[in-house]
């Protein structure tokens, strides 16, 4: 198989390959997909031949993202994604708790929205200063 890509092209496929494997990878330990590092490595490998060879690195022998690539930004971008979710669940959540853990179903959507709105629209206004736990 063969794909075109410019280099624009080819440097926004290592940052959408980067962030999908930090995703499945990165919380996993030492039970990894293999099969999206060794893709990952392999894409970053032909960074040394398009001009890029500052974004990878070997490491125990192998191709691997470089400490300049991980340190450009691409963990901010992470970061945006993980809050925006970690505040999206917690909304969610919250919401599902203020209804008594009711399933979501077309009657109740409406409401469940709206409380995930109201909670999001504090989380954004505030964090989570305002989040008190009682006993």
């Amino acid at each position: 198989m063969q794909i075109e890509l410019s280099k624009k092209e080819f440097r926004s496929l290592l940052d959408l390959v980067y962030i999908g494997n930090w995703v499945l990878n990165s919380t996993r330990g030492n039970d990894r997909f293999q099969m999206y590092d060794d893709l990952e490595s392999k894409l970053f490998a032909l960074c040394r031949d398009n001009g890029m060879k500052v974004l990878v690195e070997k490491w125990e022998g192998v191709d691997v993202p470089s400490k300049a690539y991980a340190e450009g930004g691409i963990h901010e971008a992470i970061a945006y994604y993980e809050d925006n979710v970690f505040y999206e669940i917690l909304a969610e959540e919250l919401s599902r708790r203020d209804m008594d853990y009711a399933e979501i179903t077309d009657e109740n959507y409406d409401e469940i929205m709206g409380r995930m709105k109201g909670y999001m629209d504090e989380f954004q206004l505030s964090g989570l200063d305002h989040l008190k736990l009682e006993e």
